[in-house]
């Protein structure tokens, strides 16, 4: 639930120093799948935080951090596609989260980040399906105006699963941009959407992190390539 005078976890607090500290208390109870989910999570999450000067290399840390929370490791005859895996996490997390973080989240990155995003269209898949011609630019921008107005409706519903399943798809297109070469690093034009995927994923990652080490109780699934070391599998 969307509630205004929830507040927001802050992301200096709740950042790796303090969820490592915790993790490295707790992990012995955690069963193995989330031990490793967790574990791996939070090393990437540290080498984003150490990006200081480099927006591009924290954005793409922070995605892997959050593809290390999610990812499952599934017969591939019956994977569905990344978006629904994601949206799937989400949804279990933000029925998880009785505290209203992910809620308290959105709300403090409305006027921001989260605005930024749905207004920005080169983080609109279809406005580059328009861009290869396969699409007339009154369709996407149909398409564009339809999926905001979608937004803003599950914002006034109170419906975060929704709210951040419509960013995460957004994050996603700058996602396979980037990691599939279609950028440039450190370039000068279109930083507008580096720094509000990284600002947004920046609050994000850890307070799911933290949404997950709350409920080791949870059925998060094996995760995607176990340990292997030299000599069969091994402890991360």
């Amino acid at each position: 639930m969307v509630k205004k005078g929830t507040p927001p976890s802050n992301s200096a607090s709740l950042g790796f120093r303090r969820l490592k500290t915790r993790q490295r208390a707790e992990r012995e109870g955690y069963p193995p799948n989330l031990a490793l989910r967790v574990h791996r999570a939070l090393s990437w999450l540290e080498r984003a935080e150490g990006c200081v000067d480099d927006v591009d290399g924290r954005f793409v840390f922070l995605w892997i951090a959050f593809n290390a929370a999610y990812a499952t490791d599934i017969d591939e005859r019956y994977r569905s596609g990344e978006l629904d895996t994601f949206r799937a996490f989400i949804a279990k997390l933000v029925g998880l989260d009785q505290q209203g973080r992910f809620g308290a989240l959105v709300w403090a990155e409305f006027g921001g980040s989260l605005r930024g995003l749905l207004d920005n269209e080169y983080v609109f898949h279809d406005f580059w399906v328009y861009q290869r011609g396969e699409i007339e630019e009154t369709e996407w921008r149909r398409r564009f105006a339809q999926a905001n107005a979608k937004a803003r409706r599950a914002l006034e519903q109170q419906d975060v699963a929704v709210v951040l399943n419509v960013v995460l798809s957004r994050i996603y297109t700058l996602r396979n941009q980037l990691m599939h070469g279609g950028a440039t690093w450190n370039s000068r034009v279109n930083r507008a959407q580096i720094r509000d995927c990284g600002q947004f994923l920046g609050r994000l990652v850890p307070t799911l992190i933290e949404v997950m080490m709350d409920h080791p109780e949870a059925l998060w699934g094996d995760a995607c390539f176990p340990v292997v070391g030299p000599s069969g599998r091994g402890a991360s």
